[in-house]
This record gives C-alpha cells, structure tokens and sequence, in this order.
C-alpha cells in the first residue's frame, strides 16, 4: 500500500495576585468593524496599549483535498468564518507538483497528497479566496505551504506565484543527523547522550551542510517576473511547526536580505507547543534556535487542520493580529510588523509594550535599548468565564538550549484594573529578545518540559518578541 504524504512526512521526521481587566463584550459589531460572525463571547477587540488598533482572529494555516487534507477546499473559508474566524488562509502543501499536471493523479488521493498543489489547484485557490474575501468583516487568503521532508515547512502568503522543494533544492545536505540518530536509537530502548546529539549536528553544520535552503531562499528574493522559476519577492513566509522535520531549516541558516519578509515562527501547532520541539532529543529549543540564529520572527497559533471542520477544534492554536483595518493590506501590515500573538484559546487579548528611557515598542518591534531596566506593560484578557481564573505570566529572554526565563508571577483576571506592569533588567549584549508566555497552572504540563518550565504549567499564549537592539553607532 502506498504511503499517504502525511504518513511519509511523520517518518520522515525520524531521520504575587495581580488584576486585570478582561474587558468583556460580544463580538458581533465591535469598535465600528463588521467583524466576521459571533459564535461566542471573547474579549473587546481594543487595548490602551495599542491605540488605533483592533484585534482580528486568524487562522494563517489550513488543507484540503488538494494537497493531504481530507475536506473540499470549497467549504473552508465559510467553516471558518463560521467559527468566528475573521482571517483565515488555506495554504496546501506545495511538494513537487509545479509543471505538472493533475491528471496525472487521475482521482488517486493517495498520489494528490504526495504530488501537492498544482497550476490548477494554486489558481482554484485563488478562486476561493476571492469570493469569500469581504473587506471590513472577513479576510480570505491564498497561501503556499513549501513542504521539504527533511528541511522543514515554510508558508508563504500575498505572492502571485509558487514553488516547491524539487525546484528549489529542498532534499537536505546532512542537516539533523545527530537528532535522527538519537531517534533512532531511543527506538531501540538505547539512547544516544544528548551532548553527542549535538556535537553531530555541530560537525555537519561546521562542514557546511546548511546549504539546504539556499536555492529556497532565492527564490524568495527574486522578483515574481524572473523566467521559468519566478520568485517570492512580493511575498511574506513563516517557519511552520519548527523542528519537527530534524533538518531546522538547514539550522536556522539566516538570510540578512529576508529578515524583513520571514515574518512569523509557529510556536502552537494543532495541540502543539513548540517551545519544546526536539528538547527531548537533546537538541535546542526551535524558539531559541531561531532567534539565536538572527531571525526576528513574530509567534503564531495556527491549526494545521487538514480534516474537514476548519476553525472549529477547540484547543487548537490561533492567531491574534493588531490590524489598523481588516483588509488584506491590514493584515499583511500587521504581520509585516510582528504585530500578532499565539494563542491556544478562542476569545483571547493579548497587547505587550517595551519602554526603555524615553524610548516605546509594541511586541514584534524593536525596541532601541542597551543595559538596565525594561518596563514591559501586559494587557491580557479572556472571555467573561476568566473572572476569577488565576493564571501565570513569565517573561522569556535569550538563552540556550532553552529562553530564559527572567520573571514569573501569578496573577488573578478580574475587572476594571490597569494592564499588569513587569520590569526586567536587560543587558543587548545578552538578551537580545523578549517575550511573554502566559501560563495556565490547571492545564496539562508538556512532557518535555523541565525545571522552572514544568513548575509553571502549560502555556495558552504567547506574544511576539520584544526585540532590544544597540542604538545606532
């Protein structure tokens, strides 16, 4: 029996109380937007922290029949809107189906979802977005997932053209090998020592196996028109549930000409809490590698869905954007900006400013700092059954194999007080990012997660980094 594309890709991964106020209001109608349509209560949609601003729910990452999902991509955006969604993007998996026809699957799934998306399918797609897409109430959009087996998954939103791994050198030159071999073994009931784990992956990466996504990067950065292969340039990406292709997109291999256009960093996935991706294997956090590396990615919740109900698990990652307007041109400024936080809960407000001095940052930007204090001002918020829930706040800084976590208090959610003020010392020259986890001590701990991680229970958000950077000379 032939393996389905998911089934390869899952082997193919072997190798003191403090108040704050929730500001409770139904969604429908909210701060002059038609706002998509109210399935339930969640929090208002402004914060003082970010005047001018409203916050959309999104969903930035979805399949269907056209690559390895189960549904007709034709009933997704109305799914999604339906839950209560007001952005949402069917990205199907793009693997080595570009210049090829369809037909050659001829109705065979099995084929479909190893071959991806297709001329055919990633204009249908475009289709589809169009007829959902209605300004000021609900953003529909077409995106591409490139799917490397071995390097990882990236999304790539707003480009009129697309690509795949067999046009773009998307097979891996060595990278992960140390992860896979501690897999493998740990298989056997023999584990391999984490330290060695990582003294393989450091010798491939010295010898210069990080070369697997170059072609992938080019790509990105030429201009849509180039003949034959096209380019990304007019596009966003994202790296999509980071690690668990063992390749780490050739370790995070940083592109200074694509730190502006790479956007986002999946941290949930479906039920997922990538903060610990590969942890257990002795590798390095995805989020601390990423960052490390010299990306400056925001962090997102998506659902990954590839069933049929989209939008509508609970208990899967989302997206919250701070939009000026719910449009595709708010939408792509919002993300441009950084300006979103990860979610793995329906209703949620999340705002975080960074002041050092006289000088003001909202998460996702940078913050012009270089040792002392950072005041960090948190508005976080839920719908009208968190009164009285106490949960966690920690504020994470550069660290490695995991964040660091500089600061952790409890607070209490209750009504009509100001946003929760945290103020952490901050050296540039150690701790080049900062970000707010909120915590839920009632909710399942990840079992990967170790010391202060696992004393503070689950995660059900995350922020965009705060990003602190030298003046300039």
């Amino acid at each position: 029996m032939p393996l389905s594309r998911r089934e390869l890709l899952t082997r193919s991964s072997s190798a003191g109380a403090l108040l704050l106020a929730p500001g409770i209001t139904r969604r429908g109608g909210l701060l002059d937007l038609p706002l998509g349509t109210p399935t339930s209560e969640g929090a208002a949609r402004d914060s003082d922290l970010l005047p001018g601003l409203k916050l959309v729910h999104a969903d930035m990452h979805n399949h269907s029949l056209m690559s390895d999902g189960d549904g007709d991509p034709a009933g997704a955006f109305a799914s999604m809107r339906g839950h209560g969604l007001d952005v949402a993007a069917l990205t199907d998996h793009a693997t080595v189906g570009k210049g090829l026809p369809r037909s050659l699957c001829a109705g065979d799934q099995d084929c479909q979802s190893l071959m991806g998306i297709d001329e055919a399918s990633w204009a249908r797609t475009g289709e589809l977005a169009e007829q959902a897409y209605d300004e000021g109430s609900f953003v529909a959009m077409r995106g591409f997932e490139w799917s490397s087996p071995t390097l990882g998954h990236m999304n790539v939103w707003f480009s009129e053209t697309w690509t795949d791994p067999l046009h773009t050198g998307g097979a891996g030159t060595g990278e992960g090998a140390g992860q896979f071999l501690h897999d493998e073994f740990r298989h056997d009931d023999v584990a391999l020592p984490g330290e060695l784990t990582a003294a393989i992956n450091d010798a491939v990466s010295r010898h210069g196996a990080n070369a697997g996504m170059r072609l992938f990067y080019e790509w990105l950065n030429a201009d849509p028109g180039r003949p034959v292969l096209g380019g990304g340039a007019d596009g966003l990406a994202g790296f999509n549930h980071p690690g668990r292709e063992v390749g780490r997109f050739g370790y995070f291999t940083f592109d200074p000409a694509l730190r502006d256009r790479v956007v986002s960093l999946e941290v949930f996935n479906r039920k997922e809490d990538y903060l610990f991706e590969g942890t257990d294997s002795g590798v390095e956090s995805p989020i601390a590698a990423c960052l490390n590396a010299g990306w400056r990615p925001g962090l997102l919740g998506v659902t990954d869905e590839h069933g049929t109900d989209w939008g509508g698990e609970v208990g899967k990652g989302r997206g919250g954007l701070w939009v000026t307007d719910l449009s595709r041109d708010g939408v792509r400024e919002a993300l441009a900006a950084r300006r979103f936080f990860a979610t793995n809960e329906a209703g949620i407000r999340l705002a975080v400013v960074g002041r050092s001095g006289d000088q003001e940052a909202a998460m996702g930007g940078a913050l012009t700092h270089t040792t002392g204090r950072v005041v960090l001002e948190v508005d976080v918020a839920g719908p009208s059954d968190w009164a009285g829930r106490t949960l966690g706040l920690q504020v994470l800084g550069a660290g490695s194999p995991m964040p660091e976590i500089l600061d952790h208090r409890s607070f209490t959610v209750g009504q009509g007080s100001a946003p929760l003020t945290v103020t952490v010392p901050a050296d540039v020259d150690d701790t080049r990012y900062l970000i707010v986890r909120i915590t839920d001590p009632d909710k399942p701990i990840d079992g990967r997660a170790a010391g202060e991680y696992r004393a503070r229970g689950g995660a059900i958000a995350y922020a965009s980094p705060l990003y602190l950077e030298a003046p300039a000379g």
